[in-house]
């Protein structure tokens, strides 16, 4: 899951537990609303710890310059 994703999760699951006042019979949209947050927050956790590790495995990357001489010097 991406950052994006989990955000919208934690946006989608925050309308539906302190915006929605309609309640259906047999569905708890509030309950809803805290699993969808509570799973984008892990999907938040997840999506930064596997970026940190990719950019942890990568190193510093080592610059060399090179440059050509086209013109013998005066």
């Amino acid at each position: 899951m991406t950052i994006g994703g989990s955000a919208a999760l934690i946006i989608i699951g925050a309308i539906l537990r302190f915006a929605v006042t309609w309640t259906p019979k047999n569905v708890d949209l509030q309950v809803i609303g805290v699993i969808l947050m509570i799973g984008g927050v892990a999907g938040l956790c997840v999506a930064i710890a596997l970026m940190t590790m990719r950019r942890r495995e990568r190193g510093a990357a080592e610059v060399t310059e090179q440059r050509r001489y086209v013109e013998p010097p005066t």
